[in-house]
């Protein structure tokens, strides 16, 4: 679909982004309509929000309840309420229902199947004009030079030692890579082609020519269907983009830092020898929905996966509360019915020997304390509230889920970045994720080069607008960096004999921890690569446990800075970014368990993994 911009970890998005992309008017999210949920956070069998009304066609998510037999009958309940089940997933529980039926889920509801129900969208309504993004991710936009400041497949295994690789032109650029030893680890181990990384995010765009060389196209899905309302006029047949596409661009982006290829081309990833596989969760314009997310997770986990990054939050809520006084009874059931399918959905793909790895969010917050939320929900437009975050009933998903490996975003000088939550509670890890305001006081400071060069699609490029939607492109139609391109660091390198732009390399600077998570994926996909049993994509696996453990072990460790207390008012941040690091060098709340060190994970990791 034409590209508004994504949100991502804002949104970090969904997770942080200095991005390519112009974020616009605000967009839609998902309805607010479930189930009320009882004192004990369980569903009850009512509906506290009036249903859309007759003629109207509405999807609807419905969670069964746990227990042998509960999806059948749950299914069963849903089409006698006058529902048609439209997609299943049994792993986790989650139908996806759509109906024309006033009261539909006030009658779901009554069956003791069913957990949770809620609106998911309106089918079929047209924009009354074109679309534009959904509120734009601030923090990945930042570095962003406006236009009125410019006049698992069958892979087989490779044969004889483990895989090693040199480093690309643009390598030179990538400061994220040396701060992770991700350039000196390639000499040991540069990742095997039966390790599968799975990114959800909005995309991967195949043609760029150090994504292909790694693409997994056998494996790689779309798991959503483009939203005209939110995503604008549809490009493909049935709104359903190839899963070898990206509208966005923040898929393309952290799939890059993954994996880029090692092809003495462009620019190479931190694990250039693994396989790329795109589990599209994302809308183009950002929002990542339930039913996606968890269909992506559970395809991983049934396909050989062995990684995840996720870059993004789940929508319409950056928290999921059970039992805020803040929100209505119908309010609080959707937030149960999300928190459920989520946790379900990732201990599913935990337990098949899934590492999953995820942003920490760019909400400059202790995730321990949590600030006050006005920016939910997200959708419909305009339906968000100011309500306080409770951090014993409230989770931000997938990064507060269970067996999720959370990462922090770290500046070039190795300073937390400004917008990057923090915490002992949930950070594990610290990565490189750009922070363009570090460096204060000399010409580095608010630089493009401190944040994250990566691949970028260049139909996104061709497709930014401003915040009015009007079109401000960085690439022309012809193929041609534009001046804003220009003025924004867009970087275009054609291979040899290539003569058609949309086959060139094209790389765009982003930020946030969406940019740190792909750091910390592709480590997690050496570690497999060095440590994995096996000798096929089948039976080479290694338990994310252990994964997890060579990561933490081997990270270097950082202590909180001196004074503890990091003001970011020197570089225009207000006083509600001041941070505090608490805890010792070996484990704190700014760092986790310290930088994340691909050298170390390939070299030092042995004795971390158990027989």
């Amino acid at each position: 679909m034409a590209r508004p911009s994504v949100r991502t970890h804002r949104r970090q998005r969904r997770h942080g982004r200095g991005r390519a992309a112009a974020a616009t008017a605000a967009g839609l999210v998902a309805l607010s309509l479930a189930l009320p949920v009882s004192a004990s956070g369980a569903a009850s069998p009512a509906v506290a929000a009036a249903a859309p009304s007759t003629a109207v066609t509405v999807a609807y998510n419905v969670l069964a309840a746990d227990g042998a037999g509960n999806v059948s009958r749950a299914a069963a309940a849903a089409r006698a309420a006058g529902g048609r089940v439209t997609a299943t997933n049994t792993a986790v529980g989650l139908l996806r229902v759509t109906s024309d039926r006033a009261g539909f889920a006030a009658r779901v509801a009554r069956s003791s199947a069913v957990e949770g129900v809620a609106v998911e969208r309106v089918v079929g309504r047209a924009p009354a004009k074109r679309a534009v993004a959904g509120p734009g991710d601030a923090v990945e936009q930042e570095g962003r030079v406006r236009a009125a400041a410019v006049s698992r497949a069958n892979v087989k295994p490779r044969p004889g030692p483990k895989p090693t690789a040199g480093s690309d032109p643009l390598d030179a650029s990538l400061w994220g890579l040396r701060m992770t030893r991700a350039d000196l680890s390639r000499s040991v181990q540069a990742g095997d082609a039966r390790v599968l990384v799975g990114d959800i995010d909005t995309g991967m765009d195949a043609r760029q020519p150090d994504i292909a060389p790694n693409f997994e196209a056998a494996l790689s899905r779309n798991f959503t269907t483009d939203m005209p309302d939110i995503d604008g006029p549809c490009e493909f047949a049935g709104c359903k983009d190839p899963a070898d596409w990206d509208d966005d661009g923040h898929g393309t982006h952290t799939a890059g830092t993954i994996a880029a290829a090692a092809n003495g081309f462009g620019l190479s990833g931190v694990a250039p020898g693994v396989r790329l596989v795109n589990l599209r969760a994302g809308q183009d314009s950002g929002y990542f929905f339930l039913q996606p997310v968890v269909d992506a997770l559970t395809y991983a986990a049934d396909n050989g996966i062995d990684v995840v990054n996720m870059s993004f939050y789940v929508d319409p809520w950056l928290y999921n509360c059970e039992r805020n006084p803040a929100d209505s009874p119908a309010a609080q059931a959707e937030q149960h019915t999300i928190i459920k399918a989520m946790n379900r959905a990732l201990k599913y793909a935990y337990h098949h020997e899934v590492t999953l790895v995820a942003s920490a969010g760019n909400q400059h917050q202790d995730l321990g304390a949590p600030l006050p939320d006005a920016s939910s929900p997200d959708y419909p437009p305009g339906a968000a509230y100011p309500r306080p975050i409770d951090n014993a009933t409230c989770v931000t998903l997938p990064t507060e889920g269970p067996n999720v490996i959370a990462v922090s975003a770290l500046g070039p000088s190795e300073t937390k970045a400004d917008y990057s939550n923090y915490g002992v509670e949930q950070v594990t890890v610290s990565a490189p994720g750009g922070y363009f305001r570090d460096y204060l006081g000399t010409p580095a400071y608010r630089t493009a080069e401190n944040q994250i060069l990566s691949t970028y699609p260049v139909n996104s490029l061709q497709s930014v607008t401003d915040t009015a939607g009007n079109p401000t492109p960085w690439v022309d139609q012809a193929g041609n960096i534009t001046p804003l391109g220009a003025a924004n660091g867009v970087v275009k390198s054609c291979p040899a004999g290539v003569t058609d732009f949309r086959y060139c390399g094209w790389y765009a600077w982003l930020q946030g921890t969406s940019m740190a998570s792909p750091h910390v994926a592709g480590v997690a996909a050496l570690v497999v690569s060095q440590y994995a049993k096996g000798d096929t994509v089948g039976d080479f696996r290694m338990r994310p446990k252990e994964v997890a453990r060579v990561i933490t072990a081997t990270a270097r460790e950082h202590a909180c800075p001196d004074p503890r207390t990091v003001s970011y008012e020197p570089v225009g941040r207000p006083a509600e970014f001041t941070a505090t690091c608490a805890g010792t060098p070996a484990f704190n709340g700014f760092y986790g368990h310290g930088v994340v060190d691909a050298l170390a994970a390939v070299s030092l990791g042995r004795g971390k993994v158990r027989p």
